[in-house]
């Protein structure tokens, strides 16, 4: 079947999603809902806010939409499939009550307990007093998460006794999380290698997606706070077995678990792991595509998009293993000045063309809009810069060079995306 497609956000990753829809032989139109100048150029751009749902609805209805896809945490959470169903518009994603996985961290830990999910040691607290408490029983580090969503800013690393009291204002003095921090899990500090798992599932059944590690801290070697992502590539690098491992212990009883509890989890399923000497330890589960990691997943994926997500919002999917071009994608995010604080805005970008004239790259935007001709700087993260390469130290060094094109006053990223993993390797 041909199909007209809506994607709901205005991100990087809503417009790795429009460019792999479009790259789908079944798609006919494309929608984006707000998107940005970057998405413009692949999809018809609709004014409407991705939280407002009524309205989302009422014109996916009129526009005989037959595939809505959701980007960003916030309307899932909200309960935009619910919306949706109401009408019986498809749309790929989890109802409110599975999104909690993501919504509630505390949720998410008891789930896991409930069924035997490996994952860290964690405490829930509510009141300075009790963090502090629950701090002196883990010790340093140690690992606080705001309950609620905080745009991928809510999770803070005490690295030592000096650092606790400006840590414990900002979560129950300064409100820095708002209501997302009611409640607060303090966490013991895992050690090992960080990665990104993502599945599509339809309830019952699911497939897995290319593997790819992420990068969250601002500065290189992993230093400075945590952001929304400042990195990324795929395939991540993992010892033998890990894979299938994941698989048996996390996600299978996670889609299960979710199904015995009422709540049937149908959408992308993402699983932030830690991958320590006792195995892979849950983090994270967030309940749609990773950010930036699916800018680099995408790229090399060789299948009918539009067809897997259709299948898995009817329920429908067939599991068989995707088709993945062989290379390696690597992600780079430039930043604007302050991220992941408050950020500077306004500032002129350009020599997108001439990144874009490299071969192999590929430039997704996030923090932008037009103002007249001129494009310019209105959020945090700006641009995702991507590379593909024949192997991994390829693909850094082809998105590296297409980062080497574009200006913007302020603009900041990483420059060691990848260098853990091709030292693992022994790339260079």
């Amino acid at each position: 079947m041909t199909v007209r497609a809506l994607v709901i956000g205005s991100g990087a990753r809503e417009h790795a999603i429009v460019h792999s829809l479009r790259r789908s032989g079944s798609v006919r139109e494309i929608y984006a809902a707000p998107g940005n100048p970057g998405i413009g150029l692949a999809a018809d751009l609709l004014p409407i806010a991705a939280d407002d749902l009524p309205a989302l609805a009422e014109a996916a209805s009129d526009l005989r939409i037959d595939l809505t896809v959701v980007g960003p945490e916030v309307p899932l959470s909200l309960g935009i499939w619910d919306e949706f169903s109401k009408r019986g518009l498809r749309l790929f994603g989890p109802s409110r009550s599975a999104a909690v996985l993501e919504a509630s961290k505390v949720f998410a830990k008891e789930f896991c307990r409930r069924h035997q999910i490996p994952t860290g040691e964690a405490e829930i607290v509510r009141t300075r007093d009790e963090a502090a408490a629950a701090v002196r029983r883990f010790g340093f580090p140690v690992v606080l998460k705001a309950d609620g969503l905080a745009a991928g800013k809510g999770v803070t690393v005490v690295a030592a006794k000096d650092e606790l009291d400006t840590t414990l204002d900002a979560y129950f003095v300064e409100r820095r999380f708002g209501d997302a921090g009611d409640a607060v899990l303090v966490e013991e500090f895992l050690e090992g290698e960080e990665l990104s798992y993502m599945v599509i599932a339809d309830g019952s059944r699911f497939v897995p997606l290319a593997t790819s590690h992420d990068y969250k801290r601002v500065a290189d070697g992993d230093r400075g706070p945590n952001t929304g992502g400042m990195g990324s590539h795929s395939p991540a690098v993992l010892p033998s077995g890990t894979g299938k491992e994941i698989l048996e212990r996390v996600v299978r009883p996670t889609i299960s678990g979710m199904a015995a509890e009422g709540r049937p989890y149908c959408g992308v399923l993402y699983v932030g792991l830690m991958l320590t000497s006792h195995g892979p330890q849950v983090l994270e589960f967030n309940c749609r595509f990773g950010d930036p990691e699916t800018q680099s997943i995408l790229l090399r994926l060789d299948d009918d998009f539009a067809d897997i997500l259709r299948q898995a919002a009817d329920g429908s999917l067939e599991q068989r293993a995707l088709s993945w071009r062989r290379e390696a994608v690597a992600c780079i995010v430039l930043a604007s000045e302050g991220y992941p604080g408050a950020v500077r805005r306004g500032m002129e970008i350009t020599g997108i063309a001439g990144a874009l004239a490299e071969p192999r790259v590929t430039v997704y935007h996030a923090g932008t809009r037009l103002d007249g001709d001129t494009l310019v700087v209105v959020g945090g993260r700006v641009l995702s810069v991507c590379g593909r390469g024949p192997t991994l130290e390829e693909a850094v060094k082809t998105a590296y060079q297409g980062v080497q094109h574009i200006r913007f006053e302020g603009m900041h990223y990483r420059t060691d995306i990848g260098a853990d993993s091709l030292a693992r390797l022994g790339g260079s």
